[in-house]
């Protein structure tokens, strides 16, 4: 009897025992569910940490490789305007020069005008005193040089030149030897005639029957008829050497001396 109590309480404690181990065992699964719980999110969330943390150095990356190129880009730049200002500045150098040069061409254009105008005048007066060959040529000569002076799309300096030009004429004029046709009036009548110049020194007519002939004499500012036997081979002679045709050679002709003082 005693034994069945003690088996029983035996079985009682046991019974008591395994239920308080049973509701502790369910009591500590129910505790630690949320605690599972948190370790998961707590990784969960360290691992999207990590990928934000790697996209972040990736960015970090990129940017330090961005303002490296822009760097060297920005010192490419200021080296290029460093170069860049130094030919600005030669070119304002450069402009200032020129405005100095516009200034004295400006000063230089006003006074080669009035020099241009007093060139053509002696040019006239000279042609005007000069012995009178070619004087409808280099009268109109003249006259052109006077209608460019108003004309402003004819610079002076072309100006200056077209007077230069027309005073290298008049000089060579003085070196050679001319023939050519025009007229005189011998005893008021009108004769065709053929000029023979040499140089400034002698010019000659000649009828075109070769019966007359004259000399210019620069004294009187006249004609002067001359000897038909003494000068009238040799101003054919001369004729045919200044149209190149014959060869030069040695030609009397009347060339008036300086007189005596």
């Amino acid at each position: 009897m005693t034994m069945h109590r003690l088996k029983n309480v035996l079985i009682a404690a046991l019974v008591s025992t395994g239920a308080l181990l049973g509701t502790v065992a369910a009591v500590q699964a129910s505790d630690l569910d949320p605690i599972l719980d948190v370790g998961v999110a707590k990784n969960q969330a360290a691992r999207e940490s990590q990928v934000k943390i790697d996209r972040l150095a990736d960015e970090t990356r990129d940017l330090l490789g961005d303002y490296k190129t822009v760097t060297k880009q920005i010192d490419g730049l200021e080296v290029y305007n460093t170069r860049l200002q130094r030919q600005i500045n030669n070119q304002l150098v450069r402009l200032g020069q020129i405005d100095e040069s516009i200034d004295q061409v400006t000063i230089i254009s006003r006074q080669m005008t009035p020099l241009v105008i007093r060139m053509i005048d002696g040019l006239e007066k000279f042609v005007e005193l000069d012995v009178p060959f070619h004087v409808d040529e280099r009268q109109q000569r003249i006259a052109f040089l006077r209608s460019n002076l108003d004309r402003s799309d004819v610079s002076i300096a072309e100006k200056f030149r077209q007077v230069l030009e027309a005073y290298k004429i008049e000089n060579e004029y003085g070196r050679k030897i001319d023939a050519y046709k025009g007229s005189v009036k011998i005893d008021g009548v009108e004769r065709d005639v053929n000029f023979l110049r040499v140089g400034r020194i002698a010019l000659l007519y000649q009828t075109t029957d070769t019966e007359i002939s004259g000399t210019w004499d620069q004294l009187s500012r006249s004609w002067i008829p001359l000897d038909r036997g003494e000068y009238r081979t040799a101003i054919m002679k001369g004729l045919r050497i200044a149209r190149k045709e014959a060869s030069i050679d040695l030609m009397n002709l009347p060339v008036a001396a300086p007189e005596a003082k």
